[in-house]
C-alpha cells in the first residue's frame, strides 16, 4: 500500500506522490540543456529537488540523445577545505553513480588513475573531460547539495567546471546542473583562517539562469491527497483539504507530514471509513510541533544565525528591518522560511512556521520557568480570565526580569517570556495561535481554552516613542472584531532606558475601545 513519505526522494511506485517532472518547466530546461547551458535550480530543503532531478536523468537517458547523470555530492563536505580530499570525493561520487547507472566500471578506473597522476586543483577537470571523450553521446551532469561544499573545496569546484566550460560537449559535459538550497549569489565561501568571505558566485559567471523550484499550488496539494482517496477510499472532506493547504502554503515536506500523521499515526485517521475532517488536520499540525519533528527541529539551528536573526526578530516584532541586508532577505526566502506577498511584502512563508518559530524561540524561558499552580482553573476544569490577569502579574513580577536572559532574541523578550507562560497555561488542552508581520507594530495572540478565546496585543514602549496605549487600542479593536470578541488583553511593555524595575512597573487597569469593547491594560 502507498503512503505519504517525507524520507528523502518519492518513489512514485511506493509513496503518494505528484509526476516530478510536472515540478519544472520542461520546456526552459530541454532549452538550456539543448543550448550548451550550464545553470543552477535551487529550492528549501525538502521540497522535491532530488526527486525532480532523478526523473530529468531518467526522462533524459530514455531520449536517448544525452547521458545524463545525477551525483549527489554532499559527502565532500566532510572534507571542509581540503581541496584534495573534496575533489577526490567529488570524483569518486561521480564515478560510483556512473557504475550503478550506466555499468561504467571504466569511470572507477579512469578516477583513481586521474587522482593518482594529477594534483586536486585539475583533477576534476581531467576526469570530466577524459570520461566525456569515451562517450558517443553529450553528457548532462547533475549535481546536487553543491552548497554543501565549503571554502577553496568549493571554489576549486566551481573553477574547474568553469575551465572546462569551453570545451564542451565533446571533451566535458555539454550541460551542468548545480542543485542546493541557496542560488549561487548566496555562495558564502569563507577562509577558516581569515574568517572572510574570500570570493562567491562569481567563481561560477559561466551560469546561464536560475531556476527555483516551487512550493505546491492549491490544486496540486489537493491532487496529493486525492491519491490517498483513490487508493484507499478514504476521503479529506472540502475543509480538510483547504486547511492542509492554509497551514502549508503548499510546503511539499509539511503536506507531507501532515497527510501522514492524519492517515497512518492518528487512530481516528486509520480508520478508512471516516472521512478525513478540517478538525483532524489541526489536530495533527499540533502533534507534529510538539513532537518537533526532524524539519521543524531543524529551523531551531537558523534561527541562531546572525543574518537569520537580523529578519525574523523585527517581523516577530512588528518591527521595520534595519539591519538586514537584500542578501539576508533573499537567503531566508531561498531557506523557505519567509515569501514574499503579492504585495512585495514579506512574511513567514506558512502558517506552520509562523507558529513554530515563537515557539522555537520561547524555549529558553518555558524551561527556566519555576512551577506555577494553575489557579487560573475554574473547579470544572475551564479556564477563569480573572485568575489568570492575577497569575500572570504575580508571574511577571515576580519572575520576569530574570527570565527575560533566558530569551534568545532580546528585542522581544518580553514576548518570548510571555509565551512560555502562556504554552504553560494551555498544556492542559487549548492553543496559542500568533500574527505578526514587518510593520505592524505589534504582535497578536489567542489563547483558546474550551469555549474561552482570549485576543491579546503585545506593543513596545521604546526610547524617544510616544506612549503606545492609544494605537494598540485601535489595533486591538482591529483584532478582536476579526475574532468576534468584546473583551481582551493589552499588553505594552515598556523598554525605556532608566525605568524602574519589572516588580514595580506592572501594573493593569481598564480601558475602552473606540467600539466599547473592554480591555484589560497591562504594562510591565
Amino acid at each position: 500500500m502507498k503512503f505519504f513519505t517525507t524520507e528523502g526522494p518519492v518513489n512514485c511506485q511506493y509513496h503518494y506522490c505528484l509526476p516530478p517532472l510536472e515540478r519544472f518547466d520542461m520546456d526552459d530546461i530541454m532549452e538550456l540543456i539543448d543550448r550548451k547551458k550550464y545553470f543552477l535550480l535551487h529550492a528549501p530543503r525538502q521540497t522535491g529537488k532530488t526527486s525532480s532531478l532523478m526523473a530529468l536523468m531518467e526522462y533524459l537517458n530514455k531520449g536517448g540523445r544525452y547521458r545524463a547523470l545525477y551525483v549527489n555530492i554532499e559527502g565532500a563536505q566532510a572534507a571542509r577545505e581540503n581541496v584534495e580530499k573534496g575533489i577526490a570525493a567529488v570524483i569518486h561520487a561521480i564515478a560510483s553513480q556512473a557504475k550503478w547507472c550506466f555499468e561504467d566500471d571504466h569511470a572507477d578506473v579512469l578516477a583513481r588513475k586521474i587522482l593518482a597522476e594529477k594534483p586536486a586543483l585539475v583533477a576534476l577537470e581531467q576526469f570530466l573531460s577524459t570520461w566525456c571523450m569515451d562517450s558517443d553521446k553529450p553528457t548532462v551532469l547533475l549535481l546536487d547539495e553543491v552548497d554543501a561544499l565549503v571554502g577553496d573545496t568549493l571554489i576549486s569546484l566551481l573553477r574547474q567546471l568553469r575551465a572546462g566550460y569551453t570545451h564542451r560537449p565533446e571533451r566535458f559535459p555539454q550541460s551542468i546542473v548545480l542543485c542546493g538550497v541557496r542560488d549561487i549569489k548566496d555562495y558564502r565561501i569563507y577562509s577558516s583562517l581569515e574568517k572572510a568571505i574570500i570570493t562567491g558566485g562569481s567563481a561560477f559567471n559561466i551560469k546561464a539562469k536560475s531556476l527555483r523550484m516551487g512550493d505546491f499550488v492549491e490544486s496540486e496539494v489537493l491532487a496529493l491527497l486525492g491519491a490517498h482517496t483513490r487508493e484507499t477510499g478514504q476521503v479529506f472532506e472540502p475543509e480538510a483539504g483547504r486547511e492542509v493547504w492554509e497551514l502549508t502554503n503548499g510546503q511539499p515536506w509539511l503536506v507531507n507530514a501532515l497527510a501522514y500523521e492524519i492517515c497512518f499515526e492518528m487512530p481516528e485517521g486509520k480508520d478508512r471509513g471516516r472521512a478525513i475532517t478540517a478538525e483532524m488536520v489541526l489536530k495533527a499540525k499540533e502533534r507534529l510541533i510538539q513532537a518537533r519533528v526532524t524539519h521543524l527541529d531543524q529551523l531551531a539551528d537558523k534561527l541562531q544565525e546572525p543574518r537569520v536573526r537580523r529578519v525574523i526578530e523585527p517581523m516577530l516584532a512588528g518591527g521595520i528591518i534595519t539591519e538586514g541586508t537584500d542578501d539576508d532577505r533573499q537567503y531566508l526566502i531561498d531557506l523557505g522560511l519567509i515569501r514574499r506577498e503579492g504585495s512585495g511584502g514579506l512574511v513567514i512563508a506558512n502558517p506552520i512556521y509562523r507558529e513554530v518559530i515563537p515557539r522555537i524561540l520561547a524555549g529558553g524561558p518555558q524551561d527556566s520557568l519555576p512551577h506555577i499552580s494553575p489557579t487560573w482553573l475554574k473547579p470544572d476544569g475551564g479556564l477563569d480570565i480573572d485568575r489568570l490577569l492575577e497569575a500572570f502579574l504575580v508571574f511577571w513580577r515576580q519572575h520576569g526580569e530574570p527570565l527575560l536572559g533566558s530569551a534568545p532574541y532580546h528585542e522581544i523578550a518580553p514576548h518570548l517570556v510571555l509565551m512560555a507562560f502562556l504554552h504553560r497555561v494551555v498544556n492542559a488542552g487549548g492553543t496559542i495561535d500568533r500574527e505578526y508581520a514587518i510593520g505592524w507594530g505589534r504582535m497578536d495572540l489567542c489563547v483558546r481554552y474550551g469555549k474561552v478565546v482570549l485576543g491579546i496585543e503585545l506593543k513596545v514602549w521604546r526610547d524617544g516613542e510616544p506612549d503606545p496605549l492609544k494605537e494598540g487600542l485601535e489595533q486591538i479593536d482591529g483584532y478582536l472584531q476579526g475574532l468576534s470578541r468584546d473583551a481582551g488583553w493589552l499588553v505594552i511593555f515598556d523598554r525605556r532606558s532608566n525605568q524602574p524595575r519589572i516588580r514595580e512597573r506592572t501594573s493593569s487597569a481598564s480601558a475602552r475601545t473606540a467600539s466599547g469593547k473592554a480591555i484589560t491594560v497591562i504594562r510591565g
